[in-house]
């Protein structure tokens, strides 16, 4: 998520909204965001539904979600999903901002 909050002017300026969904509940979700100043929207999802809506795995030895990069237009279709294999596997912010450009040209 810090990935996310240093570069979320950037998002900002093309018009995206970032969401995080965690499996944790509102309550520590809130102090969670709170605490590190994050500036997007935190989204706490402790039944799946968003994780099963999405598609995003859940592998226990790994401890838990995957992470999952969507990008959804504002006719709420979902342009690109990246499913990571480890916290390490996720698409750096140039990359996600390089799509957004693309689809806003579409």
């Amino acid at each position: 998520m810090a990935q996310l909050r240093q570069d979320y002017q950037e998002f900002v300026s093309r018009n995206v909204e970032v969401v995080v969904a965690g499996p944790e509940s509102a309550k520590a979700f809130a102090a969670y965001f709170a605490k590190e100043s994050l500036p997007f929207i935190g989204l706490p999802d402790p039944k799946a539904s968003v994780l099963k809506l999405y598609g995003q795995e859940v592998n226990l030895f790994k401890l838990g979600r995957m992470p999952a990069q969507v990008l959804i237009d504002k006719a709420g279709v979902a342009r690109f999903v990246h499913y990571g294999h480890d916290m390490t596997d996720i698409p750096s912010n140039d990359e996600i901002l390089s799509l957004v450009d693309q689809i806003n040209i579409e």
